[in-house]
Protein backbone atom coordinates (compact mmCIF):
# COMPACT_ATOMS: atom_id res chain seq x y z
CA UNK A 1 0.00 0.00 0.00
CA UNK A 2 2.75 2.41 0.97
CA UNK A 3 4.72 1.61 -2.19
CA UNK A 4 1.68 2.24 -4.39
CA UNK A 5 1.04 5.65 -2.78
CA UNK A 6 4.68 6.65 -3.11
CA UNK A 7 4.72 5.56 -6.73
CA UNK A 8 1.52 7.51 -7.46
CA UNK A 9 2.89 10.69 -5.97
CA UNK A 10 6.16 10.37 -7.86
CA UNK A 11 4.29 9.84 -11.12
CA UNK A 12 2.18 12.96 -10.48
CA UNK A 13 5.32 15.06 -9.87
CA UNK A 14 6.96 13.80 -13.07
CA UNK A 15 3.81 14.46 -15.07
CA UNK A 16 3.51 18.00 -13.65
CA UNK A 17 7.13 18.77 -14.50
CA UNK A 18 6.55 17.50 -18.02
CA UNK A 19 3.64 19.92 -18.49
CA UNK A 20 5.69 22.85 -17.16
CA UNK A 21 8.60 22.02 -19.46
CA UNK A 22 6.32 21.77 -22.48
CA UNK A 23 4.70 25.11 -21.67
CA UNK A 24 8.09 26.79 -21.24
CA UNK A 25 9.26 25.51 -24.60
CA UNK A 26 6.23 26.98 -26.41
CA UNK A 27 6.51 30.47 -24.90
CA UNK A 28 8.31 33.30 -26.73
CA UNK A 29 11.45 34.16 -24.78
CA UNK A 30 11.52 37.64 -23.27
CA UNK A 31 14.11 40.06 -24.66
CA UNK A 32 17.25 40.59 -22.59
CA UNK A 33 17.03 43.24 -19.90
CA UNK A 34 17.20 46.75 -21.39
CA UNK A 35 16.59 45.52 -24.92
CA UNK A 36 13.30 46.38 -26.68
CA UNK A 37 11.34 43.64 -28.36
CA UNK A 38 11.26 43.68 -32.16
CA UNK A 39 8.02 44.95 -33.63
CA UNK A 40 6.94 44.38 -37.21
CA UNK A 41 6.20 47.69 -38.96
CA UNK A 42 2.81 48.25 -40.51
CA UNK A 43 2.61 48.11 -44.31
CA UNK A 44 2.75 51.49 -46.07
CA UNK A 45 -0.68 50.88 -47.58
CA UNK A 46 -2.17 51.06 -44.08
CA UNK A 47 -1.27 54.73 -43.68
CA UNK A 48 -0.63 57.88 -45.74
CA UNK A 49 2.81 56.88 -46.97
CA UNK A 50 1.53 55.65 -50.34
CA UNK A 51 0.97 59.27 -51.42
CA UNK A 52 4.41 60.45 -50.27
CA UNK A 53 7.90 60.06 -51.81
CA UNK A 54 9.39 56.60 -51.37
CA UNK A 55 12.92 55.79 -50.28
CA UNK A 56 14.41 56.18 -53.77
CA UNK A 57 12.84 59.62 -54.26
CA UNK A 58 13.91 60.79 -50.80
CA UNK A 59 17.47 59.59 -51.28
CA UNK A 60 17.77 61.28 -54.68
CA UNK A 61 16.49 64.57 -53.26
CA UNK A 62 18.76 64.23 -50.21
CA UNK A 63 21.87 63.46 -52.28
CA UNK A 64 21.31 66.51 -54.48
CA UNK A 65 20.57 68.85 -51.58
CA UNK A 66 23.60 67.66 -49.59
CA UNK A 67 25.84 68.26 -52.60
CA UNK A 68 24.34 71.69 -53.32
CA UNK A 69 24.41 73.12 -49.78
CA UNK A 70 27.86 74.42 -48.83
CA UNK A 71 27.24 75.90 -45.37
CA UNK A 72 27.95 74.21 -42.07
CA UNK A 73 30.44 71.37 -41.68
CA UNK A 74 29.83 69.76 -45.10
CA UNK A 75 28.82 66.46 -43.48
CA UNK A 76 26.81 63.60 -44.93
CA UNK A 77 23.17 63.57 -43.84
CA UNK A 78 20.16 61.53 -42.69
CA UNK A 79 16.60 62.32 -43.79
CA UNK A 80 13.19 60.99 -42.76
CA UNK A 81 9.65 61.50 -44.06
CA UNK A 82 6.53 60.92 -41.95
CA UNK A 83 2.90 61.05 -43.01
CA UNK A 84 0.19 63.21 -41.43
CA UNK A 85 -0.31 60.64 -38.66
CA UNK A 86 3.40 60.69 -37.84
CA UNK A 87 4.03 57.27 -39.38
CA UNK A 88 7.56 56.90 -40.76
CA UNK A 89 7.44 56.44 -44.53
CA UNK A 90 11.10 56.53 -45.58
CA UNK A 91 14.57 56.95 -44.05
CA UNK A 92 17.67 57.60 -46.15
CA UNK A 93 21.31 58.68 -45.84
CA UNK A 94 23.57 60.46 -48.30
CA UNK A 95 26.91 58.76 -47.57
CA UNK A 96 28.44 55.51 -48.77
CA UNK A 97 26.98 53.53 -45.86
CA UNK A 98 25.14 54.07 -42.58
CA UNK A 99 28.37 54.89 -40.74
CA UNK A 100 29.26 57.78 -43.08
CA UNK A 101 26.86 60.08 -41.18
CA UNK A 102 26.59 60.67 -37.44
CA UNK A 103 24.73 57.52 -36.30
CA UNK A 104 22.77 59.50 -33.73
CA UNK A 105 21.32 61.73 -36.43
CA UNK A 106 19.10 58.97 -37.83
CA UNK A 107 16.65 59.17 -34.94
CA UNK A 108 17.04 62.96 -34.72
CA UNK A 109 15.95 63.28 -38.35
CA UNK A 110 12.84 61.22 -37.59
CA UNK A 111 12.18 63.29 -34.47
CA UNK A 112 12.39 66.50 -36.52
CA UNK A 113 10.01 65.13 -39.16
CA UNK A 114 7.54 64.16 -36.44
CA UNK A 115 7.77 67.62 -34.82
CA UNK A 116 7.24 69.58 -38.04
CA UNK A 117 4.24 67.42 -38.86
CA UNK A 118 2.81 67.50 -35.33
CA UNK A 119 2.82 71.30 -35.04
CA UNK A 120 1.73 72.33 -38.52
CA UNK A 121 -1.74 73.03 -39.90
CA UNK A 122 -3.38 73.63 -43.25
CA UNK A 123 -6.57 75.55 -44.03
CA UNK A 124 -8.74 72.53 -43.13
CA UNK A 125 -8.11 73.52 -39.49
CA UNK A 126 -10.38 76.52 -39.97
CA UNK A 127 -13.96 75.81 -38.86
CA UNK A 128 -16.56 77.26 -36.53
CA UNK A 129 -14.68 80.49 -36.04
CA UNK A 130 -11.46 78.80 -34.90
CA UNK A 131 -8.36 77.47 -36.63
CA UNK A 132 -6.00 78.87 -39.23
CA UNK A 133 -7.71 80.12 -42.40
CA UNK A 134 -4.50 79.88 -44.41
CA UNK A 135 -2.81 77.17 -42.37
CA UNK A 136 0.29 77.62 -40.21
CA UNK A 137 3.71 76.18 -40.99
CA UNK A 138 6.32 76.02 -38.23
CA UNK A 139 9.78 74.65 -38.86
CA UNK A 140 11.63 73.06 -35.97
CA UNK A 141 13.99 76.05 -36.18
CA UNK A 142 11.06 78.34 -35.33
CA UNK A 143 10.57 76.53 -32.02
CA UNK A 144 14.01 77.12 -30.50
CA UNK A 145 13.33 80.38 -28.65
CA UNK A 146 9.69 79.62 -27.94
CA UNK A 147 10.59 76.61 -25.78
CA UNK A 148 13.23 78.36 -23.68
CA UNK A 149 12.32 79.34 -20.08
CA UNK A 150 9.90 82.24 -20.33
CA UNK A 151 9.04 81.37 -23.93
CA UNK A 152 5.49 80.97 -25.19
CA UNK A 153 5.93 77.20 -25.68
CA UNK A 154 8.23 76.38 -22.77
CA UNK A 155 8.02 72.68 -21.98
CA UNK A 156 6.95 71.60 -25.46
CA UNK A 157 10.24 69.76 -25.91
CA UNK A 158 9.31 67.39 -23.08
CA UNK A 159 6.01 66.32 -24.63
CA UNK A 160 5.49 63.50 -27.12
CA UNK A 161 8.63 61.49 -26.22
CA UNK A 162 10.38 59.27 -28.76
CA UNK A 163 9.10 55.69 -28.86
CA UNK A 164 12.39 53.87 -28.37
CA UNK A 165 10.92 50.52 -29.42
CA UNK A 166 10.37 52.02 -32.88
CA UNK A 167 13.49 54.20 -33.01
CA UNK A 168 16.09 51.57 -32.11
CA UNK A 169 14.71 48.24 -33.27
CA UNK A 170 16.76 46.19 -35.72
CA UNK A 171 18.05 44.73 -37.90
CA UNK A 172 20.59 47.56 -37.79
CA UNK A 173 21.99 46.67 -41.23
CA UNK A 174 18.69 47.95 -42.69
CA UNK A 175 19.06 51.47 -41.27
CA UNK A 176 18.60 54.00 -44.06
CA UNK A 177 17.58 51.39 -46.62
CA UNK A 178 14.19 50.89 -48.33
CA UNK A 179 13.27 48.58 -45.42
CA UNK A 180 14.46 50.68 -42.48
CA UNK A 181 12.96 49.20 -39.29
CA UNK A 182 11.37 52.55 -38.41
CA UNK A 183 9.18 52.39 -41.53
CA UNK A 184 5.54 51.92 -40.62
CA UNK A 185 6.05 52.95 -36.99
CA UNK A 186 5.30 56.17 -35.13
CA UNK A 187 8.60 57.35 -33.68
CA UNK A 188 7.29 60.56 -32.08
CA UNK A 189 9.58 63.02 -30.35
CA UNK A 190 9.88 66.81 -30.29
CA UNK A 191 12.96 68.54 -31.65
CA UNK A 192 13.46 72.28 -31.31
CA UNK A 193 16.35 73.24 -33.60
CA UNK A 194 16.73 73.52 -37.35
CA UNK A 195 16.11 70.65 -39.76
CA UNK A 196 12.37 69.86 -39.65
CA UNK A 197 9.80 71.15 -42.16
CA UNK A 198 6.15 70.50 -42.94
CA UNK A 199 5.28 69.00 -46.32
CA UNK A 200 2.55 70.72 -48.36
CA UNK A 201 1.12 69.26 -51.56
CA UNK A 202 -0.01 71.23 -54.61
CA UNK A 203 -3.37 72.14 -53.07
CA UNK A 204 -1.58 73.51 -49.98
CA UNK A 205 -2.75 70.48 -48.07
CA UNK A 206 -0.34 69.41 -45.35
CA UNK A 207 0.62 65.80 -45.97
CA UNK A 208 3.42 65.12 -43.48
CA UNK A 209 6.83 66.20 -42.29
CA UNK A 210 10.47 66.05 -43.34
CA UNK A 211 13.42 65.86 -40.96
CA UNK A 212 17.13 66.22 -41.72
CA UNK A 213 20.11 65.80 -39.40
CA UNK A 214 23.86 65.35 -39.60
CA UNK A 215 25.41 68.82 -39.69
CA UNK A 216 24.90 72.10 -37.81
CA UNK A 217 21.24 72.77 -37.14
CA UNK A 218 21.37 75.73 -39.55
CA UNK A 219 22.78 73.57 -42.36
CA UNK A 220 20.20 70.90 -41.49
CA UNK A 221 17.47 73.50 -42.06
CA UNK A 222 18.92 74.61 -45.39
CA UNK A 223 19.30 71.05 -46.66
CA UNK A 224 15.78 70.17 -45.55
CA UNK A 225 14.55 73.25 -47.42
CA UNK A 226 16.26 72.11 -50.62
CA UNK A 227 14.99 68.53 -50.24
CA UNK A 228 11.42 69.76 -49.85
CA UNK A 229 11.84 71.87 -52.98
CA UNK A 230 13.34 68.90 -54.86
CA UNK A 231 10.35 66.75 -53.85
CA UNK A 232 7.85 69.43 -54.99
CA UNK A 233 6.23 69.47 -51.55
CA UNK A 234 6.80 73.14 -50.73
CA UNK A 235 3.44 74.61 -51.80
CA UNK A 236 3.28 77.12 -48.96
CA UNK A 237 2.64 80.39 -50.82
CA UNK A 238 0.04 82.17 -48.72
CA UNK A 239 0.35 79.73 -45.80
CA UNK A 240 0.86 81.43 -42.45
CA UNK A 241 4.21 81.44 -40.70
CA UNK A 242 6.34 83.31 -38.16
CA UNK A 243 9.38 84.18 -40.27
CA UNK A 244 8.02 87.52 -41.54
CA UNK A 245 8.91 86.44 -45.10
CA UNK A 246 5.84 85.61 -47.20
CA UNK A 247 8.01 83.81 -49.75
CA UNK A 248 9.53 81.63 -47.01
CA UNK A 249 6.92 81.45 -44.22
CA UNK A 250 8.62 78.75 -42.14
CA UNK A 251 12.19 79.89 -42.72
CA UNK A 252 14.78 80.01 -39.95
CA UNK A 253 14.93 83.38 -38.16
CA UNK A 254 18.16 84.89 -36.80
CA UNK A 255 16.97 87.62 -34.40
CA UNK A 256 18.63 86.74 -31.11
CA UNK A 257 20.21 89.63 -29.21
CA UNK A 258 23.43 89.46 -27.20
CA UNK A 259 21.57 87.97 -24.25
CA UNK A 260 20.12 85.22 -26.43
CA UNK A 261 16.57 86.58 -26.41
CA UNK A 262 14.59 86.47 -29.65
CA UNK A 263 13.01 89.74 -30.78
CA UNK A 264 10.02 88.01 -32.35
CA UNK A 265 9.89 84.99 -30.06
CA UNK A 266 10.72 82.39 -32.72
CA UNK A 267 14.42 82.99 -33.34
CA UNK A 268 17.29 80.51 -33.69
CA UNK A 269 21.02 80.89 -32.95
CA UNK A 270 23.44 81.23 -35.81
CA UNK A 271 25.82 78.33 -36.43
CA UNK A 272 29.33 77.72 -37.73
CA UNK A 273 29.53 78.82 -41.36
CA UNK A 274 25.87 79.84 -41.39
CA UNK A 275 24.25 80.30 -44.79
CA UNK A 276 22.00 83.24 -45.65
CA UNK A 277 18.38 82.09 -45.20
CA UNK A 278 17.17 84.74 -47.63
CA UNK A 279 19.06 82.94 -50.39
CA UNK A 280 16.92 79.82 -50.04
CA UNK A 281 14.44 79.41 -52.91
CA UNK A 282 10.96 80.85 -52.43
CA UNK A 283 8.18 78.36 -51.73
CA UNK A 284 5.88 77.26 -54.55
CA UNK A 285 2.32 78.39 -55.19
Amino acid sequence: MFDRQLFGRAAAVVLGLSYLLAAACTQTPAPPSGQAAEQAPAPAEANGCAALPNHAALKAALDKATADEKSGLNNQMWATIVDRDGVVCAVAFSGADRAAQWPGSRVISAQKASTANAFGLDSSSNAGGSGQANGLALSTANLYSAVQPGGSLFGLQFSNPVDTTVAYRGPYARYGTPTDPMDGGRVGGVNVFGGGLGLFAADKKMVGGLGVSGDTSCADHNIAWLIRKNLNLDHLAGVGGVSGDKERPDNIVFDLDNSGKSKGGFGHPQCISTGDPKMLPAVAQ
